[in-house]
């Protein structure tokens, strides 16, 4: 059993999947503005820095929640963050339906990176895993695009698109993990929750 930091229903669905039975520990309601949980890219901050740094917030203030609540049983929390990079910019997530259709248009035709940090902490060890993978989409009409854009699918996802929805059938090769390209790599770190506790 683990505390999950998420509220990603996509995380939920994976973790579920491989047997990892969970509960959920959240950042309090509304936006999180404060230093622990701050997702903005640092001036010339690398997305492979990003992606580590951003998970590392998240796990660290998920645990310190689980010790500072009383009566709350202590046992592994897992967070994870997913970054989409297209050579050295990064894809966060979109902030309205224009900026979504100027990154799957950044995509169309292209190989681009998916990063997906996991991490694990349990009494003062955290434990961070990175998958890398590639994926490389066809190209897309504008029409595509829009249509994609209306179904509301890119809101809240990184690059604004989620491969295990209907971006799926943009991808023409994909190397790596299927799990990690849509938001965790579970092979080791279900390994380490495992062995957690």
């Amino acid at each position: 059993m683990i505390y999950l930091a998420s509220r990603s229903p996509r995380r939920r669905e994976l973790l579920a999947q491989v047997g990892v039975k969970f509960e959920m520990v959240l950042f309090r309601e509304g936006a999180r503005q404060d230093a622990e949980t701050i997702e903005d890219l640092y001036p010339g901050e690398h997305p492979d820095d990003y992606v580590r740094r951003v998970t590392r917030l998240k796990v660290d203030a998920a645990w310190q929640r689980v010790v500072m609540r009383r009566g709350l049983r202590r046992m592994p929390v897992l967070a994870a963050d997913t970054t989409v990079a297209l050579a050295n910019e990064m894809l966060a997530k979109p902030a309205d339906a224009a900026d979504a259709a100027r990154m799957l248009k950044l995509l169309s035709g292209t190989r681009h990176r998916v990063l997906t940090a996991v991490a694990v902490a349990f009494e003062g060890r955290v434990e961070m895993r990175v998958s890398e993978s590639h994926v490389t989409f066809c190209a897309l009409d504008e029409a595509r695009i829009d249509a994609y854009v209306a179904s509301g699918e890119p809101f809240d996802k990184a690059g604004g698109y989620g491969i295990q929805g209907r971006a799926g059938a943009f991808v023409s090769h994909l190397e790596g993990s299927y799990t990690g390209s849509w938001g965790c790599r579970f092979s080791r770190p279900a390994n380490s929750c495992g062995n957690s506790g």
